[in-house]
């Protein structure tokens, strides 16, 4: 593993070289776009896919926003970069949604069209803690790099921690150096539920996604 992958200047885009930002994006906020773009200059990515869940394995007992809702909110969300896609291979799919199955679809996908797959799977350094308990893990780091992102209160990894859990893989997770945004979707749920603003938390457009098709507004959504 290798750290402090942000560099001065942004890196020239590798054709082909492309990252997948995973999540229920319920909704989708800044912190997820800054994470992309970052990870985009860091390490040269051509393109970023969105990917949102179509049935989240590890979120049983929330409710949870319909997925048109939710891709139309990233759609939103990135019309405004060239480099940003939204991607349906998740919620064109039936069952529970494992990023090591996402990632074989998007190279498969790749292979199909003649190329040879150069994937980086972009998450928090929460959301690495917790890799071993992904399913397939293994699996998920022979087909993409990772690019794991700060988040306030996690520890970004180190490659001896990774190589305790994955022997033979360390060297397939890389470390930025930022952003740190304390933002989360959680966050953005309980303010819209207690009537508060989301200004400057998500983009414009999502914001007024939201209000216009009232979501989040039931005492369902609120974590306390």
């Amino acid at each position: 593993m290798t750290g402090g992958a942000t560099a001065a200047a942004p890196q020239r885009a590798v054709p082909g070289r492309i990252g997948i930002l995973g999540g229920t994006f319920d909704p989708i906020h800044l912190g997820h776009l800054a994470a992309a773009e970052e990870s985009r200059e860091a390490l040269g990515l051509e393109a970023v896919l969105f990917v949102p869940a179509g049935l989240p394995p590890h979120k049983p007992d929330r409710p949870i926003s319909s997925a048109a809702h939710r891709l139309t909110m990233v759609e939103l969300a990135i019309a405004g970069n060239p480099a940003f896609r939204a991607s349906r291979a998740e919620i064109d799919r039936v069952g529970p949604s494992y990023a090591a199955d996402t990632a074989a679809i998007i190279g498969d996908g790749i292979r199909a069209a003649g190329r040879e797959p150069d994937l980086w799977w972009i998450l928090s350094a929460e959301a690495f803690a917790g890799l071993a308990s992904w399913r397939d893990p293994e699996r998920l780091l022979a087909a993409c790099r990772m690019a794991v992102v700060p988040r306030p209160g996690a520890r970004p990894p180190v490659r001896a921690s990774v190589e305790a859990l994955f022997p033979g893989l360390g060297d397939r997770v890389v470390a930025l150096d930022g952003p740190i945004l304390d933002i989360s979707s959680t966050l953005i749920r309980d303010r819209v539920a207690a009537g508060r603003s989301i200004r400057y938390l998500v983009p414009d457009a999502v914001a007024a996604y939201v209000e216009e098709h009232h979501l989040y507004t039931s005492d369902l959504w609120r974590t306390n």
